[in-house]
């Protein structure tokens, strides 16, 4: 039976055309996705838009447009990124509005009701659109959220359905105590179970469709619409087919160690209220959580849609080209914290270690082999060094990086020094196995590579095996 492994985003509002925040999330996923796939793996890897909820609703309106035809304009978008970003072809990708995923998420409803665990009740909240959240008078700067400054908060009072998260405090607990890696980084996870000791509060799952009628109807009550987690949410195991397509969901879900990425302000509904809610339907919970940080535009504000500070990821790949990108988000971004990124910084970023760097090496090491070797290298290793794969496990794959970078810079290190081009002229024999190990070298990195920067990986182990120089550098400086 083959190992099966599951991974996920989240899936973006489409309220706005898609950002570099979210297409560090996707290509981050994708590497993970990717090494799965070389250590033999069966990979199934989710992505996809969420449509539902008051954002969207009102940014239709404002445009007059109609909220379908809306969303089905941005989600075409954020589809796009799949080629853009050389994502792995073979991805699922999920929208909210897919009647498959409609009837999903009605049917989870229906269990968690069955279950006990939906009620109804009248209640006054302060509620933040943006986050698409309950916020209290502690979580609010100057009477304003302050992921989403920009908005005004809004005041809600109505007759909705609740969600009975209080009952969950000690089997989340439980749960986190079963599994001490479940939230990645580690002070990720202390935050998350700080928040569940101090007691969790009931949360409304729906609104009334009078006022908000862009949603998935609630079952049995045809006056509301679900509120947008409890539907969005769902999608990480719609999209397996969930509960009719019973094999697929056991294969990825139960047996997959699903794994979910997202950003440190999905924090608590991935490792919260989703985890409160498959166990409210009598279902596993994911395994793990990676929480990355946020880019930051100038004076390390956070990057968002709402703020108009984001940077275009079709721009960055139309100036700079995909790998630019991937690169950038992979090796020069934290993984974890949050980091500044401009495109004066990813094409700095370009010149030095893809131009200058990679690409100026190979050029090097594979014009000494075209002009000093009569045949292409045969004995090549497809080995990938165990400590690259260790870091991945952990989701550093900026540490995996280094590895590959430490590499690139010892082998430009060794050929400033011993310059084999020189010895090959006085001592043929030891001038062709020096360049011959550079090549072997070369090839590894190209391996390497091959979950980071897969166009050129396979570009790298061409010229190896047809031992051919580019015909033009790999990355043209800009």
């Amino acid at each position: 039976m083959s190992k099966t492994f599951y991974i996920t985003t989240t899936l973006p509002y489409v309220n706005a055309d898609p950002h570099v925040g979210f297409a560090m999330e996707i290509i981050r996923a994708d590497v993970i996705a990717r090494t799965k796939k070389i250590q033999g793996f069966e990979v199934f890897f989710n992505t996809g838009t969420d449509e539902h909820g008051a954002k969207i609703y009102e940014k239709a309106k404002e445009l007059g447009k109609d909220p379908q035809d809306f969303v089905n304009e941005l989600a075409e978008k954020f589809r796009g990124l799949i080629s853009l970003l050389q994502i792995s072809p073979d991805i699922h990708f999920i929208r909210t509005t897919d009647e498959a995923h409609k009837k999903t998420a009605q049917k989870f409803w229906r269990v968690c009701n069955q279950n006990g665990y939906i009620y109804k009740k009248a209640y006054k909240i302060k509620y933040c659109v943006g986050c698409e959240l309950e916020k209290t008078d502690s979580e609010l700067v100057d009477g304003k959220c302050p992921i989403h400054p920009n908005r005004e908060i809004e005041f809600i009072d109505e007759e909705n359905y609740f969600f009975k998260f209080s009952a969950f405090q000690k089997p989340l607990l439980d749960f986190y105590k079963k599994q001490p890696n479940f939230v990645v980084p580690d002070f990720r996870f202390n935050e998350i179970k700080a928040f569940v000791e101090r007691g969790l509060e009931d949360f409304s799952i729906s609104r009334v469709k009078s006022k908000m009628p862009w949603g998935i109807p609630v079952p049995n009550d045809e006056d509301q619409v679900m509120y947008v987690w409890f539907d969005a949410l769902v999608n990480y195991i719609s999209t397996l087919g969930w509960p009719d397509n019973k094999d697929t969901f056991k294969r990825f879900w139960i047996e997959g160690s699903p794994v979910q990425y997202c950003g440190k302000d999905n924090l608590r509904m991935q490792s919260a209220m989703w985890q409160a809610m498959l166990l409210a339907a009598g279902l596993p919970n994911s395994h793990q959580i990676v929480i990355d940080g946020f880019f930051t535009g100038e004076g390390g504000v956070k990057m968002s849609k709402s703020l108009g500070n984001t940077v275009d990821p079709y721009a960055v790949v139309q100036n700079l080209g995909a790998e630019a990108l991937r690169y950038f988000v992979c090796a020069e971004a934290s993984m974890f914290e949050d980091s500044p990124v401009s495109m004066g910084l990813i094409k700095s970023a370009y010149n030095a270690k893809l131009a200058n760097g990679l690409g100026n090496l190979t050029s090097r090491i594979m014009k000494m082999a075209q002009d000093h070797l009569a045949l292409p290298i045969t004995s090549l290793s497809d080995d990938i060094p165990e400590q690259f794969f260790a870091e991945l496990e952990k989701f550093e794959i900026g540490k995996a990086c280094d590895l590959i970078w430490k590499e690139i810079g010892d082998m430009d290190k060794f050929i400033q020094e011993a310059q084999p081009f020189k010895v090959v002229k006085t001592d043929k024999e030891k001038g062709q196995e020096m360049i011959s190990n550079l090549v072997k070298r070369l090839y590894s990195v190209a391996i390497m590579l091959g979950p980071i920067l897969p166009e050129t990986s396979e570009k790298i182990k061409e010229l190896v095996k047809t031992n051919k120089t580019p015909e033009k550098p790999l990355f043209e400086r800009k």
